[in-house]
């Protein structure tokens, strides 16, 4: 196998990570890692220090053939992020990022979240195949996820208003052509859904875009499968696992735990969100928020589970925990919103619902009709098996990359 040499561009990355995008990068990095490749990643942890009022954070294990560049500016990151902000652009980290992208002989470039390390003018920096994933709509929202006012999903341009609403000042540098710019020095951009693309698209994004679904690494399963799951709970329970926020819809299934108690709403994760949802949930005795549980905990979580349940209310662009349910063979219940149910149409494996008497009905069939949810649990393994896998990502990565360079020897056939 030709072995390559990769870097990984983000802001986010474990520990100093919040949501899926960090996650991913985690997990591509390591995959390459894996299979004898060099890799660097460049990350930022002003950026999380700031977001997260802390420097401090849990460490992560790496595989040996990773090397990071965390890059922190010791106390002064947060003007440099904001200029960064403001600018589109890498201010006091410019030379250091640039040095690293240029005098490192990378073979691939690879951008993921960058809003905070430098985009996107840190698109034209460094040598190699280049790819940018689009793990959310920064890059054509300010907010990121297309969620308006802070009260509902965007159907109406009103940017300005919009990041005022959300306490951040306006970025004069959209109201330029830096995007158009920025992006030709990309060989090619990736999305993990097809709805991603055409929102994109639909939003004036400038440049062509290739489909390549997320995955779920080989390790993270083989080490969940030896851990012994001690969690025991006693009553039949539907599961959420994400960051507690108002965009993913918690809120909509604490309104129907107040009156349904045929099964109880176990609530994995932690965040801004997170302080009204306990007040909002306060005399629910059978709703149990977890916190934070490892993804090689989650597994036993998730396989107990009648349903895992996905109420995001604003358009996500990839359905990662629906994913993480179907490895163990566990349905989804998803709201019919952005790639959500487009997960469940390459192969099955649970149900869509519109308004919350629809989620309430496709909650009891799957508690009352055990096997309805066994034809469901089936078919979600095998679109994981099918789709989703770390083996058929890394190939049709391996194939887009090859696409403008000579690594045809990279494809995986065993």
């Amino acid at each position: 196998m030709k072995v390559l040499k990769f870097c990984m561009v983000t802001t986010f990355y474990p520990p100093y990570n919040f949501g899926g995008d960090g996650v991913f990068v985690y997990r591509l990095a390591n995959a390459l890692a894996h299979r004898g490749h060099e890799v660097h990643v460049i990350h930022d942890i002003d950026a999380f220090a700031l977001l997260s009022k802390t420097s401090s954070a849990p460490s992560t294990l790496n595989h040996p053939n990773i090397r990071l560049h965390s890059l922190s500016r010791n106390g002064f990151g947060s003007i440099d992020l904001l200029l960064t902000h403001q600018l589109g652009r890498p201010v006091s980290k410019h030379h250091q990022i640039k040095e690293i992208l240029e005098q490192s002989n990378f073979d691939v470039i690879h951008f993921h979240n960058i809003s905070l390390l430098g985009g996107p003018d840190v698109l034209r920096y460094g040598q190699g195949i280049k790819l940018c994933t689009l793990h959310d709509h920064w890059f054509v929202c300010a907010m990121h996820v297309l969620w308006r006012l802070d009260r509902e999903a965007c159907t109406q341009r009103t940017c300005v208003s919009c990041t005022l609403a959300g306490h951040r000042p306006p970025q004069l540098w959209r109201f330029t052509d830096a995007v158009k710019r920025a992006v030709s020095h990309v060989d090619t951009f990736i999305a993990p859904s097809y709805f991603a693309i055409s929102s994109h698209a639909a939003n004036g994004f400038p440049a062509p875009i290739r489909y390549l679904p997320h995955f779920l690494p080989d390790t993270e399963l083989k080490v969940a499968d030896n851990i012994s799951f001690s969690y025991a709970h006693p009553r039949p329970y539907f599961l959420f696992v994400g960051r507690l926020e108002k965009i993913k819809g918690v809120q909509v299934l604490l309104e129907q735990f107040r009156t349904y108690n045929s099964a109880d709403l176990l609530i994995v994760g932690t965040g801004i969100y997170e302080g009204e949802l306990r007040q909002m949930a306060q005399g629910l005795t059978h709703v149990h928020f977890l916190g934070h549980i490892d993804h090689t905990q989650l597994k036993g979580l998730y396989r107990q589970a009648i349903a895992a349940l996905v109420p995001s209310l604003c358009y996500e662009t990839f359905g990662l925990v629906a994913i993480e349910a179907f490895a163990v063979g566990t349905p989804v219940i998803v709201h019919a919103m952005g790639a959500l149910p487009e997960v469940l149409q390459t192969g099955g494996g649970g149900l869509v619902y519109h308004d919350s008497q629809e989620l309430l009905k496709a909650m009891e069939a799957l508690r009352t009709q055990p096997d309805l949810r066994r034809q469901l649990g089936s078919q979600a393994y095998e679109n994981f098996m099918q789709n989703y896998t770390e083996k058929q990502h890394l190939n049709r990565y391996y194939d887009l990359i090859s696409q403008f360079g000579n690594v045809r020897s990279l494809q995986e056939v065993s």
